[in-house]
């Protein structure tokens, strides 16, 4: 099936550039100029992505990336914002609510198009995996779910990719800037301290059920998946 993105964004003619790039690009788009919208587009059929503009009328795209994550429809639907903030706090709040990644305005549609292919692929990537077990915790591949013995934990898709990697490599110490290469992939421009954003993530996920100290810090080195504490 053809992927589709929807597109929340107020502005029609940056709405209507976005879709022509990515129709050309042989990917499905919606429309939405508002959250109601985009609800509505979500309820006919959950996107394989969503770029979400961060000022929209009504309701914040920040606080609908953080809504989205909170569905159990779309938690796991990757999130890239649009956005003309650019200022790094800025940036790690869109990381903080759940964002994958960002597009800073103005932007390219080559570059954007890339963008979305990029997180398509790592979102989708893993899924014919095997079923991995370690630490109490077990990844369903095939499903692209986790559990906590025989609970499912609510994972972002970010956050499964990091965690997958992590136990089909565990005890060993990966940098940032390997972490980055690995988990996001070689050819897409993401800062290090995104790494930190979803490190954090991850142990907040596996908190409640006493798993967060698996992923532990180096100092000075990195971050490695451990089952000695």
């Amino acid at each position: 099936m053809q992927k589709q993105v929807l597109i929340v964004e107020d502005e029609p003619a940056i709405r209507d550039m976005v879709a022509f790039a990515l129709t050309r690009a042989g990917i499905e788009p919606v429309h939405a100029a508002d959250t109601r919208t985009a609800q509505e587009a979500i309820a006919a059929r959950v996107p394989d992505l969503v770029l979400l503009d961060w000022m929209l009328p009504g309701m914040s795209g920040l606080e609908f990336a953080r809504r989205l994550r909170r569905d159990e429809l779309t938690r796991e639907v990757p999130i890239i914002m649009l956005t003309a903030r650019g200022e790094e706090d800025d940036r790690v709040s869109g990381l903080d609510a759940g964002i994958d990644d960002y597009v800073v305005k103005p932007f390219s549609t080559r570059e954007l198009v890339a963008r979305v292919k990029a997180v398509l692929r790592r979102s989708h990537g893993e899924s014919e995996e095997g079923t991995v077990e370690l630490g109490g915790l077990r990844i369903d591949g095939p499903a692209h779910r986790v559990f906590a013995g025989e609970r499912p934990i609510a994972i972002g898709p970010t956050e499964y990719r990091l965690l997958h990697f992590f136990m089909t490599h565990p005890e060993r110490v990966y940098s940032r800037a390997q972490l980055l290469d690995h988990v996001w992939g070689g050819n897409v421009y993401v800062e290090e301290r995104t790494v930190d954003v979803h490190i954090r993530r991850l142990r907040k996920t596996l908190e409640p059920f006493g798993l967060d100290a698996l992923v532990q810090t180096v100092r000075g080195s990195g971050y490695r998946f451990s089952t000695t504490i």
